[in-house]
């Protein structure tokens, strides 16, 4: 063959391997319009285009409503769902009005349990669950599912009535059948989720399915969800079959939830299980079980504790054996141990350290309180370590009844809002507001404070100004103001949008390897162009990943690398009733509407972010890598492929 017919073959071949890229939807112009009005929050505008002779505006315009959340649409969004004769306008009605809430939502919904699709009695099951009372839940209860997709939709449903703790022993009853193997994926997931996501769980008669479902479920999703429910059965009898999960699961994830569970019960029952995952070579098992430890050790386990410092490799573990060592123990030498490791420690692991010092009991809480005091006042120091030392002082002051004066404390507290460090002021601001603390009848003079709101500005601010408006409040006697709220600051770049291909790709280039994701751009145009600027502008390359959370998310994109740090505007929250699974990639807010530059990945499924923070991306590939980020870790460069 020659030359010419080796390459032409080799072109064939690489135009038949290259995913096509299509435009995205955003060339109408009507759409674009639809899109603009919910992002300007405009519902007498949007209300419309639910009168649309055209089907997809009117699929647009009904799922709008679910970002836009205003009551005053429930009436025309009720009329959708029950009269419009296209299938997607009732599913999105749905979803919104379960997104809106209030009793004119339930209203609205009731009647559509009868509608003749399964798909929309799915959706209006779930959007019950995020709306009824205790009084209506024999309405969910009561309901009889005849098919796979309306057995889903009760599973969810009774999921997000335990989120609202809103579910009772009947609900137990009804969602503890929803275990079984018989069921769909779907089902068993959100009933898994009930128990393990449940504070309380009201009845009996679920034990034997919870169990059965952490050892034999084919799915690892459904497997940590149900080990994680483990905390409402009595540890005794459950313990071989905990051991037994840790030790031979296949999945991580599942392993590291059979040790965070172990938060619930007494050390010297799960010791076993804790200790051994503190060695495990996977390091997310390492530092939860290191997260375990730190709450629940004891003085009987100090000595052990004090071993195993010395041959943990994690360094997050590490700082967590110490905080441990601090509450458990009062030994001398601990906290001259930890600030001789604080002065030579890279960044991450002094946050720790120094975080690890707010669990100090006495007598070594004086000592842990100085130190503190000076690292919270030396301006040369980083953000990261600033806002540790500001929390841990803080704990410190929650916890101490006697030794440390409140003087004391009040005198650190005004010099170091004096120096203007936002995510400082903020985390001072809450501990002014902790009646348990009584500072109102302490500070006189609120100068400091005023002083320190004269700087703070929306939307930039908006984190530490509502604590520090609710501590000028409650020191002057008055009603908390009302909660903050970011106005419109950030239009769509629509011409940016019309620029990015459906399914647009962005490579992460990080100190672990490299993740490949797919953008949502047709389905979050404001979150993706945002997230497009910012790559255009190398933002991200460079910042550190500065919040992981074994077997839940690993977050990044803050410029303060502390998860305090933001820019001088916001974008709004753009939710499309997709969830969270895998590899999902939300935008963090504090609140709806305030999200900007930080976001981030998740490990597994966590319903409990649906509709509460937009999804403008999944991971294709690099999960694995995903899977090995602590914090400290750094993206080298992001860009667009």
């Amino acid at each position: 063959m020659g030359r010419l017919s080796v390459l032409l073959a080799f072109l064939i071949v690489m135009a038949c391997s290259t995913k096509p890229t299509a435009p995205n939807k955003f060339s109408d112009s009507v759409l674009v319009r639809i899109y603009d009005l919910q992002d300007r929050r405009l519902s007498d505008s949007l209300l419309f285009f639910l009168q649309s002779t055209n089907p997809v505006y009117r699929r647009a315009a009904a799922l709008a409503f679910g970002s836009v959340q205003d009551s005053v649409a429930s009436l025309s969004l009720g009329t959708a769902l029950l009269e419009d004769p296209d299938l997607e306008v009732r599913i999105n009605a749905a979803y919104s009005l379960g997104q809106t809430g209030g009793a004119q939502a339930v209203n609205a919904l009731i009647p559509a349990l009868e509608d003749k699709d399964r798909r929309v009695v799915r959706e209006v099951l779930e959007g019950l669950g995020k709306t009824v009372q205790i009084e209506e839940l024999k309405i969910l209860c009561d309901f009889q599912s005849n098919d796979t997709l309306q057995q889903e939709g009760q599973s969810w449903a009774f999921y997000r009535l335990a989120v609202r703790k809103k579910a009772d022993s009947m609900v137990t009853k009804k969602i503890s059948k929803y275990l079984l193997s018989e069921n769909s994926y779907q089902a068993r997931l959100a009933a898994a989720q009930y128990f393990g996501r449940s504070s309380k769980v009201e009845g009996t008669g679920f034990q034997d399915n919870l169990i059965n479902a952490a050892l034999h479920d084919l799915q690892p999703n459904v497997r940590m969800a149900a080990v994680s429910g483990f905390r409402h059965l009595d540890i005794a009898g459950v313990l071989p079959v905990l051991k037994n999960i840790y030790t031979s699961d296949r999945d991580y994830r599942v392993r590291a939830s059979a040790v965070r569970v172990c938060l619930y019960f007494p050390l010297d029952i799960t010791q076993e299980i804790v200790f051994d995952a503190l060695k495990d070579s996977v390091e997310i098992l390492q530092v939860a079980a290191s997260e375990v430890l730190r709450s629940v050790a004891t003085k009987n386990s100090a000595k052990r504790i004090s071993k195993d410092i010395t041959e943990t490799k994690s360094l997050r573990a590490k700082a967590n054996l110490y905080a441990a060592l601090l509450k458990s123990s009062s030994s001398d030498g601990i906290v001259d141990e930890i600030k001789a490791l604080t002065s030579a420690a890279p960044t991450y692991f002094k946050a720790a350290l120094l975080s690890a010092l707010g669990d100090a009991i006495v007598p070594l809480d004086k000592e842990a309180f100085e130190f503190l005091s000076e690292e919270l006042l030396n301006e040369s120091n980083t953000k990261v370590a600033l806002t540790s030392a500001a929390s841990a002082i803080v704990a410190i002051n929650r916890r101490v009844k006697e030794g440390i004066s409140k003087k004391e404390f009040l005198r650190i507290y005004e010099l170091a809002i004096a120096q203007g460090d936002a995510a400082v002021i903020g985390i001072i601001s809450s501990a002014l507001t902790n009646e348990s603390l009584h500072y109102k009848e302490e500070v006189k003079d609120l100068s400091f404070l005023y002083n320190a709101k004269a700087k703070f500005s929306l939307p930039k601010d908006i984190e530490s100004l509502q604590p520090l408006e609710e501590a000028i409040a409650y020191l002057e006697g008055r009603e908390e103001p009302k909660p903050l709220r970011n106005e419109f600051n950030h239009p769509i770049d629509w011409k940016l949008v019309k620029t990015i291909p459906s399914g647009q790709r962005v490579e992460i280039k990080t100190t672990k390897g490299n993740v490949v994701m797919r953008m949502l751009v047709d389905e979050a145009p404001g979150s993706v162009s945002n997230f497009v600027e910012l790559i255009n502008k190398k933002y991200f390359d460079g910042k550190f990943f500065h919040r992981v959370v074994p077997n839940f998310v690993i977050q990044t994109g803050c410029n303060r690398g502390d998860g305090y740090g933001s820019e001088d505007f916001s974008i709004r929250s753009e939710f499309s009733g997709r969830q969270y699974t895998t590899g999902s990639v939300g935008m963090a807010s504090a609140g709806k509407d305030t999200e900007g530059t930080q976001w981030f990945i998740t490990h597994s499924p966590t319903p409990h972010l649906d509709g509460k923070y937009t999804i403008f991306a999944v991971v294709e590939s690099g999960m694995e890598v995903v899977h090995r980020m602590d914090v400290g870790d750094q993206m080298l460069e992001v860009r667009l492929i």
